[in-house]
């Protein structure tokens, strides 16, 4: 594979060519991830300045900023060392004063030389009624007042940089571009009336008004676009790779499902026999299935999953079950014991904690066939574990486990197919951004029998009688959770914040009734406090947010949430989502602390009002971003300059449907627009897709 084409020579070369920029703004600009002319060009500007000249600064908005043609009169040095320089100027209307500290007579006469007109735009004040412009911006001979833009780009900076810095430095990288082959679709761009892309590029760094700054404005929507389609045709050419490799047919004859259909006391929903079917259709193509089932809380994603493993047993395979940590992979095993009695099938759970014989054993076993079914942690990854015939992969909550390790699972089986379960609902748009490579599947109907959870709002200054309802609560032999807030990043503090609240419920509602989870305790004891309180032992259960994911007890009935106006709207909701698995009426409090902020109280009140984990994700995008919502460290999601995954949703879906559309005309990308799209791979710098293609 050939290397960056030459035409992207120009901007791909070291910043420090730019005018402007020495070893310092050179470092300082590294910082803030622009080493390129490209990434400069990149940075956008966030706002501007309205330079446009005015007649007089009288019934000018003060204090602001002001530009304005003036005479120069007279020139008053400092009385003092240090004082002021001032000198008096009379625009159409009115006099006032220029301001300069530290300033230096004979320089201030030849910039400002008496007699003469000046264009001068800076911030102007009042001053005991006098306006005052305190060194001004720009100085300008009037000839040369075409220099001074009427909308002056304001941008984000870093270090030392000015935005005198970035504007020299943007007009020399502007002188750089290179005229492209356009890589959009021609009926797309003229639909839409978006300029070509060096067009685009030379109008964002002269923005004509604040409307220019919209996300919708043409030249802004066209290298949003432009950016999100790379990303798009990125994870079409990985989806084309993967489908190269082949899967396994796997079919199955439907005599282990239909035992433990017969077997349910209900019926699946029409959203589980629909996604079961999806589910089954992809296995039995010869190509890979690559699927995410986006399943809200209580869903029922349990059923799906294992009617998808029992398909690949129906074939002669096996299937595995991958979770995030020991309790979740206990809770699966928990769940799918009794269907797979039913169904008569051998399950078995391999975690780290399996050691020497025991472990030995279960190895044998599993490579032999015998283990139909296992249900593990990442301790499925370890070298000496092998199958006997790897046929699906199930991973469940996604974000806590990366691509690398789906790529690890798919080596222990050469065809398996790999379906990814999220508990997690994700709005269409990131879906796509993050889960683009994937076909989506979405459980969106709630099983009957699951009763809908009363939510309410608590403030902190009635802890005491919250307490008191819990006691009778537990009285009456119900369990409850009580969730302790994240109080700082460290996990020391939210451990004190735990024990704290662990021995005060202790002292009110006695020894041995409550019990005590958090982060830093050894998983043995982790596991004893947890199956206490599952076997019921235990009536209260105090608990950092390791119970957020997949821990269920059907007897709790009540979940406390202290604090929680600073958890985010996901993790609450999905909080709520422990309690209502049973008979009772369930309550969720969510405890906040007063005076409660404009979003915060937004955020309980949409928890309290509706129990659709889609909607509360929309909302959550809306509040806090794309890059908070699923943690930007480790979310997978990409970061863009320019798109705004929040406001540019339906841009994302149009990119994706556009690069899909672009590969399968051109899968190799050689026709003309083909040849343009690998060069908006390279400008993107979407290196990885530069290599699925092997471009030369």
């Amino acid at each position: 594979m050939s290397g960056r084409p030459e035409v992207l020579f120009p901007l791909f070369a070291d910043i420090k060519v730019l005018d402007g920029i020495g070893p310092k703004m050179a470092q300082a600009l590294a910082h803030a991830g622009i080493e390129t002319p490209r990434d400069l060009l990149y940075t956008l500007p966030y706002s501007v300045t309205d330079r446009r000249v005015r007649e007089t600064v009288q019934g000018a908005d003060l204090p602001g900023i002001v530009t304005v043609a003036v005479t120069i009169g007279r020139h008053w040095p400092p009385r003092s060392k240090g004082g002021a320089y001032r000198v008096e100027v009379d625009d159409a209307k009115i006099r006032f004063q220029l301001v300069y500290f530290r300033g230096n007579a004979e320089y201030q006469q030849k910039l400002l030389p008496t007699g003469q007109r000046r264009i001068v735009s800076g911030r102007v004040e009042l001053f005991d009624g006098v306006p005052q412009m305190v060194h001004p911006d720009h100085v300008l001979r009037e000839d040369e007042g075409d220099q001074l833009p009427a909308f002056e780009p304001v941008y984000p900076l870093t270090g030392s940089v000015t935005q005198k810095v970035m504007a020299r430095a943007m007009a020399d990288a502007l002188t750089r571009v290179p005229m492209l082959d356009e890589w959009i679709d021609p009926v797309q761009k003229d639909a839409e009336d978006w300029p070509g892309w060096a067009e685009a590029l030379a109008a964002v760094h002269a923005p004509s008004g604040t409307e220019a700054l919209s996300p919708v404005a043409p030249a802004r929507a066209r290298l949003a676009y432009d950016e999100l389609m790379a990303h798009q045709l990125t994870l079409g050419l990985a989806r084309a790779e993967r489908r190269k490799r082949r899967g396994i047919v796997t079919r199955g004859d439907g005599r282990l499902r239909n035992k433990v259909l017969n077997s349910l006391p209900y019926r699946p929903t029409g959203a589980q026999v629909r996604v079961i079917e999806e589910i089954t259709d992809d296995m039995g193509q010869p190509e890979r299935m690559n699927r995410l089932l986006q399943g809200d809380v209580g869903s029922g994603k349990t059923l799906v999953a294992f009617m998808a493993l029992l398909t690949a047993v129906e074939a002669g395979g096996q299937g595995v079950m991958m979770a995030p940590t020991e309790i979740l992979a206990r809770q699966h095993m928990e769940g799918l014991q009794p269907l797979a009695e039913s169904a008569g099938v051998v399950l078995e759970l391999l975690t780290g904690r399996d050691k020497g014989a025991e472990r030995t054993a279960k190895l044998v076993a599993l490579k032999r066939g015998d283990i139909k079914i296992l249900v593990g942690t990442h301790a499925v990854f370890q070298a000496d574990v092998a199958f006997d015939d790897l046929r699906l992969a199930i991973v469940d909550e996604q974000h806590r486990f990366g691509v690398r390790q789906r790529l690890e699972l798919g080596k222990k089986g050469a065809g398996a197919d790999v379906l990814v379960m999220t508990a997690t609902p994700i709005p269409r748009s990131l879906s796509l951004a993050q889960y683009g490579d994937m076909d989506v599947s979405v459980l969106d109907e709630k099983p009957p029998g699951r009763k809908p959870v009363k939510t309410a709002l608590v403030s902190t200054e009635r802890t005491s009688e919250v307490i008191e309802h819990l006691r009778t609560a537990v009285a009456e032999g119900r369990q409850a959770y009580w969730v302790c807030p994240l109080v700082e990043e460290s996990e020391v503090s939210d451990l004190i914040a735990a024990e704290a609240r662990f021995e005060k419920l202790r002292s009110a509602l006695g020894e041995g009734v409550v019990g005590l989870v958090h982060g830093q305790m050894p998983p043995a004891e982790k596991d004893a406090a947890m199956a206490a309180f599952v076997a019921g032992k235990t009536a209260v259960l105090v608990a950092t947010t390791v119970i957020e994911v997949g821990v269920n007890v059907p007897n709790a009935s009540i979940m406390v949430i202290e604090r929680a106006e600073i958890f985010g709207l996901a993790q609450l909701h999905q909080l709520r989502g422990r309690v209502g698995r049973g008979e009772a009426e369930s309550t969720c409090l969510l405890m906040y602390q007063p005076p409660l902020s404009e979003s915060g109280m937004k955020r309980l009140t949409t928890l309290r009002e509706t129990e659709d984990g889609f909607r509360i994700a929309e909302v959550d995008l809306e509040m806090r971003g794309a890059g908070d919502l699923i943690g930007t460290a480790q979310s997978g999601l990409p970061r863009f300059r320019v798109a705004d995954l929040e406001r540019q949703a339906a841009l994302m879906a149009v990119a994706q449907s556009d690069a899909r559309l672009l590969l399968s005309e051109d899968p190799k990308l050689s026709s003309p627009r083909g040849k343009a799209a690998r060069i908006l791979l390279w400008l993107m710098r979407q290196d990885e897709a530069i290599r699925l293609i092997g471009v030369g």
